[in-house]
């Protein structure tokens, strides 16, 4: 008995990245602006947009995205959720 390859879910188009980096960026930058908001708030703008993205994009690129992709492989898998018997 041999076992089937795992179907492998093609990659998001460029419209779904999108929406998956907005689904991460928002939320992320929300939270840290909440978090160290009176802080930041002293700073230059260039400098407060340095460190927003210096913490924002390894939580949204290491962490974040790829729990993002995972699930969107499970909904977009046959047998997942969105798929018609």
């Amino acid at each position: 008995m041999t076992e089937k390859p795992p179907v492998r879910t093609p990659p998001p188009s460029k419209h779904q990245l999108a929406f998956m980096i907005w689904l991460c960026v928002f939320p992320t930058l929300t939270v840290i602006n909440l978090a160290f908001g009176v802080w930041l708030r002293t700073l230059s703008p260039v400098l407060r947009t340095f460190v927003l993205a210096t913490i924002a994009v390894p939580i949204v690129i290491y962490g974040l995205m790829p729990h993002l992709h995972r699930l969107r492989g499970r909904l977009l898998a046959p047998g997942g959720p969105t798929s018609r018997a």
